[in-house]
């Protein structure tokens, strides 16, 4: 009992056990969050499939997805001024053999997207730091009379499945990371393809777009042994990413530059030639979590 005329004070621990409950689905503000930077990277990612054809260049549809995720992110939560709205990955357009994050630079030769290929889509936005990221493959020209035949149908098949059934092994206590690693490649030799090597699922947590806790797939033994072995929980948050190939599942880094770069807050650092420092301009809105970088 508290002493008359002098404040309760709550324990820390219980500060603490508020703080991870407002930063979880615990909390039902923060499945609104979730459930509305979702239903945006949902409505965008519509748009960009209907926006890839033949002839459009790949920096058109990069520039377009990151438009329509912010102009959507600006119209919701307006009145909480402390909540930071933005975009938690660039909209990314990889081609054929090219994996995934491909954002060209505006000074970079055109890619041009032309029927036939097969285009992956990866874009994300956060809500107050609560993230929602989506991915989807398309084959440029394809239609009800022009049918996905052969491996290009096999491997899309393998990604949609496999991400399915990871979705259905994510239940707290019933299944470990590696079992779903497993099971992602049992269903590439059912049709007969072959994981991207190391790739990896994250968990999500309030601005972090990679947590602790991974899903691997195809790890080589070294991976393997040293991947953190876990169980799923209640109200955690993951962002499953299966990547199939109809190769070997090995990558290779292109010659491309890299353009995407994560955000980190508590990192500093002063260039010192002034020259440096208005080398290269940033295109980060606030709340960004991942920025893009314009030459």
């Amino acid at each position: 009992m508290a002493e008359k005329g002098r404040p309760i004070c709550r324990s820390s621990e219980s500060s603490d056990d508020e703080k991870s409950v407002m930063e979880t689905p615990a909390s039902d503000l923060v499945v609104t969050k979730y459930a509305m930077a979702a239903d945006i990277v949902n409505a965008v990612l519509k748009e960009l499939i209907l926006a890839i054809k033949s002839g459009v260049q790949v920096g058109e549809i990069c520039d377009l997805g990151d438009r329509l995720m912010n102009e959507r992110l600006a119209k919701v939560f307006k009145k909480e001024k402390d909540a930071l709205k933005g975009i938690a990955m660039p909209t990314c357009i990889s081609i054929n053999n090219c994996v995934c994050h491909f954002s060209p630079l505006r000074s970079d030769p055109p890619v041009i997207i032309k029927d036939g290929q097969m285009v992956k889509i990866d874009l994300g936005a956060h809500i107050d730091g609560f993230i929602a990221t989506a991915a989807h493959t398309i084959v440029v020209g394809a239609s009800p009379e022009n049918k996905i035949k052969g491996r290009m149908a096999n491997v899309m098949l393998a990604a949609y499945n496999a991400m399915e059934a990871a979705v259905r092994m994510l239940r707290p206590g019933l299944y470990k990371n590696m079992e779903i690693t497993d099971m992602i490649d049992k269903i590439a030799s059912i049709y007969q393809v072959k994981p991207v090597e190391n790739m990896l699922s994250h968990e999500l947590r309030k601005n972090k777009i990679d947590g602790e806790k991974q899903i691997i797939q195809n790890p080589g033994e070294k991976q393997r042994s040293e991947m953190m072995k876990c169980s799923f929980e209640k109200f955690e948050v993951y962002a499953i990413d299966i990547l199939m190939s109809t190769g070997e599942g090995k990558t290779r880094i292109l010659d491309s530059r890299t353009t995407i770069y994560k955000k980190v807050d508590d990192l500093v650092y002063s260039l010192k030639v002034k020259a440096s420092r208005c080398e290269v301009e940033i295109s980060i809105a606030p709340g960004s979590i991942y920025v893009k970088k314009y030459f």
